[in-house]
């Protein structure tokens, strides 16, 4: 609890100067902001012209695709403020910079994704949370203690399995020449996890479950506001399996990070 405590510390620190740092362009700091806003609304405005056309998708109404919209925007949140980092692992790595990280006497991972909180990601996050607020309301959804901590819960699980298939595919770095593309390919299978599962063939299913899990990123969490009745098996496992699947995640990452040693130059 004491280590624990030491890392809370050291978190918040990076972070506030951070922040400051990144506050220090303002201007830049609201438009990057802006932008990111931006976007989102613009595919809220996707949803709503497709919707113009067809009253459903495969048994999925308007209002509940936009509550697995915004669902997946918040659970995309902390990969996005807290583990952008990521993005530049490859950098690192290849210039030989990252050498830096491996002489620390803290977590080599804690103290490599703490160094950049990528604040555009607040703006999605409020986004995301205001279209959960307005397909609650629209669907009538009983505003439930239970409803509320599933909620809850079933974010931070959707959360882990994002941030897991990122790990995993920044850590390709430590083993691959030019493994941006996997980072970049991984990056767009998230675009999916707006979807409901059964809009795919079976094949798709059958991966977006079992091999690169994004149906537990909203569709099996939202399933147990939206939808009770149908809720599969595997739902109720989605918190277990997340943390199993960060773990294992996290375990390549410093797996590959341990064999670095630099460019030999």
């Amino acid at each position: 609890m004491k280590r624990l405590g030491f890392y809370i510390s050291i978190y918040r620190k990076i972070i506030i100067q951070d922040i400051k740092s990144k506050m220090s362009y303002r201007s830049d700091f609201i438009i990057s902001m802006i932008g990111m806003i931006l976007t989102d609304i613009s595919e809220l405005l996707a949803f709503y012209i497709m919707f113009l056309n067809f009253p459903s998708v495969c048994g999925w109404t308007y209002h509940e695709m936009l509550f697995l919209y915004g669902f997946s925007l918040v659970a995309l949140t902390p990969l996005q403020c807290l583990f952008d980092n990521n993005w530049n692992l490859r950098h690192y790595v290849y210039e030989g910079d990252f050498i830096k990280y491996c002489f620390r006497p803290i977590n080599i991972f804690f103290y490599y994704i703490s160094e950049d909180f990528d604040t555009k990601g607040l703006g999605q996050f409020f986004v995301g949370m205001g279209t959960i607020v307005y397909a609650w309301y629209k669907l009538k959804l009983p505003v439930t203690v239970f409803n509320i901590a599933a909620l809850i819960v079933a974010i931070i699980a959707a959360s882990l399995f994002m941030v897991s298939i990122m790990n995993i595919a920044a850590a390709s770095c430590f083993f691959l020449q030019n493994s941006g593309y996997i980072m970049v390919t991984m990056n767009k299978f998230r675009d999916y996890a707006k979807y409901p599962v059964t809009i795919f063939p079976l094949f798709f299913r059958i991966i977006f479950t079992f091999i690169i899990p994004i149906a537990f990123i909203a569709y099996f969490p939202s399933l147990v506001i939206l939808r009770p009745q149908e809720i599969p098996f595997l739902t109720w496992f989605s918190p277990v399996y997340g943390l199993i699947f960060f773990y294992i995640s996290y375990r390549i990452w410093m797996w590959g990070a341990g064999k670095y040693s630099g460019t030999g130059s």
